[in-house]
């Protein structure tokens, strides 16, 4: 799939494309529906063009000023007069030092406003304004109806002795929890069971660390939309909102080998998050909370080894959810509702048993290199030096995922029946509140 190497996905947001061809990325940024950053864009080709006029009225000054030098020196080794070059030359100083201002300003404000333009999209992404324009590619697992009145997840939780809520909102606020017994263990397991998948998949795992300094997290995201969203110290160090970001942020400014490439990565981190949706907050669950544990795909690689190892991702999840008997479907995310770093991004939801309706558990993206080009990651190949492709994964959120299975393995006494392949991690088949 995608064996064609399309020029768009060789050079995102490099502004020499955008000057070469601005109606194309134009286009392509219209796609999105966001006609703020079009806006945006159309103001840094307008800054660019300045800037680069700028750059030719400092270097044209700078050639004045090396001219001037030079026919000074000649008139004084021909013992003529100097002082009509000497005052064009003591004029040159204050005219260099504001033209470099100027170029130094315009320079700021380009760099500024190209962190600000979103990633160019794959053709392959369906056009769509939000989440119902999005395209479902494959669903998979039969779904079956219950045959009884299905308790709330965090209901269940609580009857088996199992999570609090009321606590944990005493002691943090809402969207806090404790978890307690076997959901501790269960939590774990899935954490275990997705590593090991990933293991034998050729995947490192790796913790990274839990904050971030403004710096690298600027070059991961668009850092002026969701430092709102981030959790922050008085260090200027943020809590991580994913592990993607420190894992992304690994090779900042470092040029790798390309027979190094692909470098896959199994992060496993907590989560801290301000933001949690569009929705309400589930102030007795864990569907959107500010903290959670989570396993995440994280790949670096070359853009022609992109696009095979971009579907393996999601194959990845797909089968933990297969092996969970989880039905699912995988949605191709339409122009409108995926994220600014993407060029291309799947959803994977699974089947929520209670409300009768698939939600979202993963998300993957192709991230082309526009990661990389803000951190500065590249590889050599031969004597040239290329920015990598970034691609990444949810495997597990675990609190997303403890919804759905406290739904779909409960029974009918208001017990919960361990998946299989999760079982050999809890030592026990079913837990009650007598566990």
């Amino acid at each position: 799939m995608y064996l064609t190497v399309f020029y768009y996905v060789l050079g995102m947001l490099d502004i020499n494309q955008i000057r070469q061809a601005p109606d194309f990325v134009i286009k392509n940024i219209e796609r999105r529906k966001n006609t703020e950053k079009i806006q945006l864009l159309k103001e840094l080709i307008i800054k660019d063009e300045k800037w680069r006029k700028a750059i030719a009225g400092l270097n044209d000054l700078n050639h004045v000023r090396n001219n001037i030098s030079k026919e000074i020196n000649e008139l004084k080794l021909n013992g003529k007069d100097i002082s009509t070059k000497l005052g064009e030359a003591k004029k040159l100083p204050l005219a260099i030092k504001e033209a470099e201002t100027l170029e130094n300003n315009l320079k700021d404000e380009v760099d500024s406003l190209l962190l600000k333009i979103p990633n160019l999209l794959h053709e392959s992404v369906p056009y769509g304004g939000s989440d119902a324009d999005n395209v479902v590619i494959k669903t998979n697992g039969k779904i079956k109806k219950p045959t009884f009145e299905l308790i709330h997840h965090g209901d269940l939780a609580v009857n088996l002795d199992l999570a609090e809520f009321k606590r944990a909102t005493k002691i943090s606020g809402v969207g806090f929890f404790y978890l307690k017994n076997q959901l501790v263990l269960l939590d774990l397991a899935l954490q275990r069971y997705a590593l090991d998948i990933l293991i034998k998949k050729g995947f490192s795992p790796i913790q990274p660390p839990f904050l971030i300094r403004k710096e690298p997290y600027r070059g991961v995201t668009d850092l002026d939309f969701f430092e709102n969203q981030l959790y922050k110290t008085d260090e200027d160090l943020f809590l991580i909102a994913t592990a993607e970001h420190p894992i992304a942020a690994m090779y900042m400014n470092e040029t790798l080998n390309e027979d190094d490439l692909p470098i896959k990565y199994a992060g496993l981190s907590p989560c801290f998050r301000k933001e949690i949706g569009k929705h309400n907050i589930d102030e007795k669950g864990f569907f959107r909370v500010h903290q959670f544990n989570k396993v995440e795909q994280f790949i670096f690689c070359t853009e022609e080894q992109s696009w095979d190892l971009f579907e393996g991702l999601a194959e990845n999840s797909e089968n933990l959810l297969t092996a969970l008997e989880i039905p699912y479907q995988k949605v191709n995310v339409c122009t409108g509702d995926i994220g600014e770093i993407a060029t291309k991004k799947y959803d994977i939801n699974g089947w929520s048993p209670r409300e009768q309706k698939y939600i979202e558990l993963m998300s993957c993206s192709h991230c082309s290199d526009y990661q990389a080009r803000r951190l500065k990651i590249k590889y050599l190949k031969g004597n040239e030096k290329k920015f990598v492709t970034t691609l990444n994964n949810t495997m597990v959120a675990t609190t997303r995922l403890l919804r759905i299975l406290l739904e779909t393995y409960q029974t009918k006494e208001g017990t919960f029946k361990v998946p299989k392949v999760l079982q050999p991690y809890l030592n026990c088949k079913e837990i009650t509140n007598h566990n």
